[in-house]
């Protein structure tokens, strides 16, 4: 069994939290936040054996072989760092960064460090999500020409973090993240991008749109908001039919809806499984040599070469190639 630390108290450390409560593999152990009173709070109100008053104490913490990382953007890439050379392997919430340079020496302290580094896109270690890339991997649509992606919800807090220019919320890193990663895992590597954005008064974008073009003339469009309601939508369209995703992203209500012609098959899993759980599950067993991380360093270069290439082409009203 792994042992982690949180480093943060934010609110997506619940579901880690309880993810590791059902599994026979993790252990949550320690939370670690500026504040020592709030950390101790929050270890007592969560289950844990014990709280941090600072970030360094945690990652000095022998008992730990493992660091879960839920700060704000802004701090990924600088505490993911610390941990490794503090000797933990780290899982950071996703984006790593919106800039290709600082993940690529992320990974290369990891490297130093003899540890690992996992970008947490949970969504991908769900079964649905697996299927799904099956089925079009294997020409059950026919020869994939379009993706189109989409996730938003209504932000009314202008103070939340994911408002924060300096922290670099917005859109596209909150839930943009998940269409690019979505693109990429169907599609393969966009080589062109374009998008258009709205922006916060805070200046992040709060609404953001944009087209992606890869090989085999596969196109995408994506659109991801902090301003529109509730929306999570995937759908891959090929030559000779289409794949439509009910709850891509949370993968609570697994299902995928296969049309062809006017045939229409859905394909519904038994039972919905905790893609957090699975998350921490295959990253414990890599820690401890019983298998490989899901996600490595080509796939977060590969969501960074994206972002940075789509805040170019917003800022500049330019077609965009992904360097």
């Amino acid at each position: 069994m792994t042992r982690w630390g949180i480093l943060s108290t934010a609110n997506i450390n619940e579901k880690l939290i309880a993810a590791a409560q059902s599994s026979d593999e993790v252990e949550m152990v320690a939370v670690a936040s500026r504040n020592p009173a709030r950390a101790d709070a929050y270890a007592r109100e969560h289950g844990l054996e014990r709280g941090c008053g600072s970030y360094d104490e945690l990652l000095a913490d022998p008992d730990l072989d493992a660091i879960y990382i839920s700060l704000p953007n802004a701090m990924h890439v600088e505490w993911a760092t610390r941990a490794l050379e503090a000797g933990k392997h780290v899982l950071c919430e996703k984006p790593l960064s919106r800039r290709v340079a600082d993940v690529e020496a992320l990974f290369d302290a990891a490297d130093r460090s003899g540890r690992l580094c996992m970008e947490a896109f949970m969504w991908r270690h769900n079964p649905q999500t697996k299927r799904l890339a099956a089925l079009v991997a294997e020409g059950a649509i026919g020869q994939l020409r379009l993706v189109r992606a989409a996730f938003s919800f209504p932000l009314a807090d202008m103070g939340d973090v994911r408002m924060n220019s300096a922290l670099e919320g917005g859109g596209l890193m909150d839930v943009g993240c998940y269409c690019v990663s979505a693109v990429r895992l169907l599609a393969g590597e966009p080589r062109v991008v374009t998008a258009q954005q709205v922006s916060a008064p805070s200046g992040v974008d709060q609404r953001f749109v944009a087209t992606l073009s890869g090989d085999a003339d596969v196109l995408a469009a994506i659109d991801a908001a902090l301003d529109l309601p509730d929306r999570s939508e995937l759908e891959a369209i090929g030559s000779e039919g289409s794949i439509r995703v009910s709850d891509p992203w949370h993968c609570r209500a697994p299902g995928l809806d296969v049309r062809r012609g006017e045939h229409e098959e859905r394909i519904a899993s038994s039972s919905p499984l905790d893609s957090y759980r699975l998350q921490l599950e295959n990253f414990s067993a890599a820690i401890e040599g019983r298998g490989e991380p899901l996600l490595g360093r080509a796939d977060a270069l590969g969501q960074a070469r994206v972002i940075e290439a789509l805040y170019r082409a917003a800022e500049s009203g330019r077609a965009v190639e992904v360097s």
